[in-house]
This record gives structure tokens, C-alpha cells and sequence, in this order.
């Protein structure tokens, strides 16, 4: 075994650009396939045994730090079942969506002019998120599409979709004896170097991922090109959360502006509405209808209310 490289405090294999460099080229048919299987839950005899990349994608520096630029890993197993596989390192709460939407794409372009339907693939997507979701026990669920009472009828083995919870599996005890867990330490950027290089150890496809990840660190133009999405990310977390921060600013004074106007006019209503045929229900409604106190108040004086 070749000696075991200190990984670089900096570089986070969940980097979406650095995990495609690792898993998602041409040559990387050997770790994909052992993380995959790690992830089915396959082993021994029950094992996929060939799987073939299906793009080999380029990246420069003009784009790599664009919002839109797709970093899935997509390949085939065994000639016929689809996989895709993506991270995800924040939450931009549309996750269910944009796992739906990727393995709609890998079924429904698989179908050629004049094929019967019974050509399309089984589709499997695999989505890393780095964030809480689901609210799932385990840090690993996976979906098919199952009838609503009869829980143990699947309606399809077409679509199946995976959530791997890297918060969730941080939570855990870690148990070396899971082909997924000794993966998951591996990605897991805060995993000590011992531990690491035990997991490296074990399973020969996560030392093809380890030396492949020790290429690309010294690397100089990979480097560049990670640093550059790195910071792209950061800038676009960073521009989420002022937006939120805004969003939450601007509701919040428009609560405070909606309840002073409310009380205002409500206030002037109650002294100028005595004996009138539309009572307190009407000044809420009006409220609500974009109209401002001021202009209640001046409505009500002008006796058009």
C-alpha cells in the first residue's frame, strides 16, 4: 500500500466540484462503484460488479463559480440501472424538488423515439446533504414509491431516491463495521487523520478515492478551480442569508406598520363611525385591502365611508 498522504486542513471532499474531481471522472469507475454499493447495502455475491461514467465533464474558471453549473455524478450500473449522485452542502429548501427533478431527467431522457415503455431504467438518485432534513431517525433514508396502506407493496422499482444526513451521521457512533459509515468518514472533513487512515485501510475503493483526492491536492489548476467554487459558494450562502435577514426585516416593519395602522384607525374609526351602517368588520377589511388609516380616517370625514 502506497503511504498515506496528510490530507490539507482546506479541502472538504464535499465540495461538489472536489467530490466530482473524486468519483464522477473517467478512471473512477472503482471507488464510485464501492460507494454506491455501500450505499444499496450491497455485499459479497449480492454486489453491482461493473458500473460505466457516463460524462466526463470540463471545468474553467469563468464558470466554475456559476450558480447554475451541475456537479452530479451520473453513471450506469450493470449496462441498465441509472444513478445520479449529488451533494448538497446548504439548504436551499428545495431539496425533495431538485432530487425529483434529476431523476426525472435520467428516466425520462432514457426512453428513445418508437421504444416501449418497459425500456426505461430503474433510476436511483443519491443526494449527500449536509444539512438537517426529513426529520428521520437514522442519518441514511431511502424512498420508493409504496401504497399508502399497504406499506409492503411497491409500485415500481423505478424510482428510488437516498438521502445521506451528514449532521445526522456526525451524531453517531461511528461503526467501522458499515461499508457506508467507513465512506461517510472518509467525506467527513472533520474526521481525525487516524481515523481516516483506518477507514482507508479497509476498503480498497476508498483508498483509490484517497489517492485520487491526493493527485488532485497537489494539483495546481484543480486547486485553483476549488478554491474558486469554494468561494462562490461562500458568496452565495452569504447572499441567501441577506436576503433572509432583509425578508425578515421588511416583515417584521410591515407587522409593526400593519398593527399601529390598525389601532389607529380602528381608534378614529370608533369615533367616527357612531351610527354608521358599516361597523369594525369593514375598517379590517379595508386595512387589509392596501388602504392606509390616514386614508380611512379621511374617507370617513368626507362621509364616503
Amino acid at each position: 500500500m502506497k503511504t498515506l498522504f496528510t490530507r490539507p486542513a482546506q479541502l472538504d471532499p464535499l465540495n461538489d466540484f472536489l467530490f466530482y474531481k473524486v468519483m464522477g471522472e473517467k478512471d473512477d469507475e472503482i471507488q464510485l462503484l464501492g460507494f454506491i454499493n455501500a450505499v444499496l447495502g450491497k455485499t459479497d455475491d449480492d454486489k453491482f460488479t461493473s458500473i460505466e461514467i457516463l460524462e466526463n465533464k470540463t471545468f474553467t474558471a469563468d464558470k466554475i463559480g456559476d450558480k447554475t453549473v451541475i456537479l452530479d455524478v451520473r453513471a450506469v450500473l450493470h449496462g441498465k440501472t441509472k444513478v445520479n449522485v449529488e451533494v448538497q452542502l446548504r439548504n436551499e429548501y428545495n431539496m425533495d424538488k431538485r432530487s425529483l427533478f434529476y431523476w426525472s431527467r435520467e428516466f425520462s431522457e432514457s426512453l428513445k423515439e418508437g421504444q416501449d415503455y418497459k425500456e426505461l431504467p430503474d433510476v436511483i438518485a443519491i443526494n449527500i446533504v449536509n444539512f438537517d432534513y426529513l426529520g428521520t431517525k437514522g442519518y441514511h433514508s431511502c424512498f420508493h414509491l409504496r401504497e399508502s396502506k399497504e406499506h409492503d407493496i411497491i409500485l415500481t422499482e423505478a424510482l428510488e431516491i437516498h438521502f445521506i444526513n451528514m449532521v445526522r451521521f456526525r451524531k453517531e457512533k461511528r461503526d467501522l463495521s458499515n461499508p457506508l459509515a467507513r465512506w461517510l468518514i472518509w467525506f467527513d472533513k472533520s474526521s481525525s487523520q487516524e481515523l481516516v487512515e483506518e477507514v482507508v485501510k479497509m476498503d480498497t475503493s476508498i483508498l483509490n478515492a484517497e489517492e485520487k483526492l491526493a493527485y488532485l491536492a497537489g494539483d495546481e489548476d484543480t486547486i485553483d478551480l476549488y478554491r474558486r467554487r469554494f468561494m462562490a459558494l461562500c458568496d452565495r450562502t452569504s447572499a441567501m442569508n441577506n436576503a433572509r435577514k432583509e425578508g425578515l426585516a421588511i416583515g417584521h416593519a410591515e407587522g409593526h406598520a400593519l398593527g399601529h395602522a390598525q389601532g389607529h384607525a380602528q381608534g378614529h374609526a370608533q369615533g367616527h363611525a357612531q351610527g354608521h351602517s358599516k361597523g369594525r368588520q369593514e375598517i379590517i377589511n379595508l386595512l387589509k385591502s392596501g388602504k392606509s388609516a390616514e386614508e380611512i380616517v379621511k374617507d370617513y370625514e368626507a362621509g364616503n365611508l
